[in-house]
């Protein structure tokens, strides 16, 4: 018994040479293709049934794509969105957290978000990345 798994995962080993595999996207496409089958239980939500049947093809489809090359460039298109997204969202917590002791301005230049202490008054800023100066109250 133990002979023929061992033969099983060098098939499928085999099988797998020169596939791309299970990354990042196809991670978080298959997740979002199963919470949107158990909502598809619930009556109103039942047209998300086929979407995320058609979500969770096209994880395996990326999974066992021989086309690395592109598959690559999704993946980089992905990391890049989605670090911008958890960037805004942990600037946007630090912000709530830091509600009593700063304020938060945006260069009106170059849109750097530049954080000063609150209850200094009328101060000038600085932006440190293209030294535009902003008169503001904090």
């Amino acid at each position: 018994m133990k002979q023929f798994f061992q033969n099983m995962g060098a098939r499928m080993r085999q099988w797998m040479a020169g596939r791309y595999g299970y990354d990042e996207l196809c991670r978080t496409t298959s997740i979002a293709a199963l919470i949107m089958i158990v909502l598809a239980c619930i009556q109103p939500l039942r047209f998300l049934y086929f979407p995320a049947l058609l979500l969770w093809g096209y994880s395996i489809f990326r999974s066992y794509s021989r086309n690395i090359e592109k598959r690559q460039v999704e993946r980089t298109s992905y990391l890049r969105f989605s670090g911008q997204v958890t960037s805004a969202v942990s600037l946007k917590k630090k912000a709530w957290q830091e509600r009593k002791t700063h304020k938060y301005f945006k260069c009106s230049n170059c849109k750097t978000v530049l954080r000063v202490p609150k209850g200094k008054g009328k101060i000038k800023i600085s932006c440190p990345k293209c030294h535009t100066e902003v008169v503001k109250t904090t």
